[in-house]
């Protein structure tokens, strides 16, 4: 497998008149790994996606998909799929149609794979796709994506409308057959708890902008939370970037970031103070949200002011 990027963009920024909807992008996403696009409602997600697919054009700055443009570029889009969310098809069409359509594309397309997962989620081919629930559309959308097989699958929120038990199954069958067929999986998704363990590398994005650019691994590790009486958890954090922090009753709890090198939890131990995880999902609450102290007037913690703009690229 080529190591050069699958996905590159360069001061990618699409502008919808007053509205920039994604502002200078830089990426560069690897082949074979499972890629998360986080961020919340309304950061810019399904525009980068657009973008990425050659759906749409940016204002400025430039994409490319296997070293080349995408938009209108046929043999870029025959290795690409992209599992929209709401994904709308002609009304005459069946699951059948669906199906076949995906087979025609996708030169990769394993079709024993696609029965099986149209059995597992109950699919019935003769049915129109206008008449299934959201949440049999939304299984659709996942089968045409995972027996595509595509170089490059891309998922924009595809698993709204399944419940627990489907979205399970979609982790497992696109874990499992990751680890057979190796592809770049791109999972654009606001449930970030449910597919944490699955994710290689994030991108988080916010206002368009793209705060967080890193592996997971480093990721879950950059940040603790701290709790412990105030003067003792301010004398621990001081010079630190904090996230977040709230103080009640003389104790305070603060999510600070931190690095390797850093011995924030061992001199947070030493001092008596409890030392917690941060969970992927909280630290993209923390560092997407207004920084802030819910704490009395006069006291120490004061969250970095520059927050957003510190976080690791």
């Amino acid at each position: 497998m080529s190591t050069q990027p699958v996905v590159q963009t360069s001061g990618l920024t699409r502008r919808y008149r007053e509205v920039t909807a994604v502002q200078d992008v830089d990426l560069a996403l690897e082949p074979g790994r499972i890629h998360g696009l986080l961020g919340r409602n309304g950061a810019g997600k399904t525009t980068l996606m657009q973008l990425l697919t050659g759906q749409d054009r940016p204002t400025s700055g430039q994409v490319r998909l296997f070293g080349e443009d995408p938009y209108e570029n046929p043999d870029v889009l025959a290795r690409t799929c992209f599992v929209a969310e709401g994904q709308t098809y002609p009304d005459a069409y069946r699951v059948c149609h669906v199906i076949a359509a995906a087979r025609l594309l996708h030169p990769r397309w394993d079709e024993a794979f696609a029965r099986h997962l149209l059995a597992e989620y109950d699919l019935p081919l003769g049915r129109r796709v206008r008449k299934l629930s959201r949440g049999m559309r939304s299984a659709l959308g996942v089968v045409v994506g995972l027996a595509s097989r595509a170089e490059l699958t891309l998922f924009d929120e595809p698993y709204l409308g399944l419940d627990a038990v489907a979205r399970q199954l979609f982790y497992d069958r696109l874990l499992g057959d990751f680890a057979e067929h190796p592809r770049t999986v791109v999972l654009s998704t606001h449930l970030i708890d449910e597919v944490a363990d699955l994710l290689e590398h994030v991108v988080l994005v916010d206002h368009g902008q793209v705060l967080v650019d890193a592996d997971a691994d480093e990721l879950r590790a950059g940040a603790v939370v701290i709790s412990g009486p105030s003067a003792v958890v301010a004398e621990v954090v001081n010079g630190r970037r904090v996230l977040h922090c709230e103080q009640m009753a003389g104790l305070a709890r603060v999510t600070v970031r931190t690095r390797a090198a850093d011995d924030v939890r061992t001199q947070a131990r030493t001092a008596g103070l409890t030392v917690e995880p941060l969970s992927l999902q909280q630290l993209v609450i923390r560092t997407t949200q207004a920084g802030g102290c819910a704490k009395p007037a006069g006291s120490e913690l004061t969250p970095s002011a520059h927050h957003e703009q510190e976080v690791s690229r």
